[in-house]
Parts: structure tokens; C-alpha cells; sequence
């Protein structure tokens, strides 16, 4: 083999090598920007998702709010008219009146630790508690009204 054809190999390797370095390189830079391009993707897919977490978490927050305040106002219907306490005091008389609560609902807080002091020192604050919860079941709507939330009545 002669000097001329050693060189033409080399030189035809050395083309070969720097072609295929270049298309490693180009290869390599396009994967560079691929990956840039499935990255940013990728971040505003994440961007948006928690855009969306954050939309859901304030429906939510908003969806709880209306809820308590739905609740709150039945509550408040239901412990501010007349009828309802009454129905709700007397029921509570008659299942736990040894507890007072059902005094503590017409707004006797006074009366409501006197039952609960009876009905720990002699027992007896549960039958007062039974005997007015019947009396305030059996009584109609207005003579309840009067006597017990107009009137101001404590005890039986």
C-alpha cells in the first residue's frame, strides 16, 4: 500500500469521524431542544394543574362557607321562634333535663346551673327537668311564647 492511498484512507476516516461527530452533535442538540421543549411542557402542564388545585380549594372554601352560614341560619330559625323552642326545650327536658339545657335554650343560664347542681347533689334535677319538659311539650304555641320567653317564667 503506498503512502498516497494510506493518506486517502486517513483523510477518508477523518472525514467519516468528523461527519459523524457533527451528526452526533446535531443529533445531541436536537435532543437538547426536545427535551427543553417536553420540560416546558411539562411545567406549564403543571402550572395550569395547580392553577386548577387552587380554583378547586377556593370553590370549596366558598362551597363550606355557604354551607355553615345555611346552617347557622337554620339554627338560628329554629332557637329564635317561639314554636321551635318550645319543641326543641321540651324534647330536651324530657331526654337529659338533668342537664339543663333545655334552660339554657330559653335563655335561663341561671336556672340551667341551678338543674345542673340539683341534679348532681340530690338527683332530683332530673325529674324537674322530665316534668317540664312535658309541661312545655303540652302547652299550645302561644301560652309557651307568653309564659316562658314574654313572661320570663324559670321554673315549671
Amino acid at each position: 500500500m503506498s503512502e498516497d492511498s494510506k493518506e486517502d484512507i486517513f483523510d477518508d476516516f477523518e472525514d467519516k469521524s468528523k461527519s459523524s461527530a457533527d451528526k452526533a452533535k446535531e443529533k445531541a442538540s436536537q435532543m437538547k431542544e426536545e427535551a427543553k421543549e417536553a420540560f416546558e411542557g411539562a411545567k406549564e402542564k403543571a402550572s395550569e394543574m395547580a392553577g386548577e388545585a387552587k380554583e378547586a380549594a377556593k370553590d370549596f372554601t366558598e362551597d363550606a362557607k355557604d354551607t355553615m352560614n345555611d346552617m347557622k341560619e337554620s339554627w338560628n330559625e329554629a332557637t329564635h321562634n317561639g314554636e321551635n323552642k318550645k319543641l326543641i326545650a321540651g324534647i330536651l327536658g324530657v331526654l337529659i333535663g338533668g342537664l339543663g339545657i333545655h334552660k339554657f335554650i330559653l335563655g335561663y343560664n341561671k336556672e340551667g346551673v341551678i338543674q345542673i347542681l340539683l341534679s348532681f347533689l340530690c338527683g332530683v334535677g332530673a325529674i324537674i327537668g322530665l316534668i317540664e319538659g312535658i309541661i312545655y311539650l303540652t302547652k299550645s304555641d302561644e301560652e309557651f311564647y307568653q309564659t316562658y320567653q314574654v313572661g320570663k317564667r324559670g321554673w315549671f
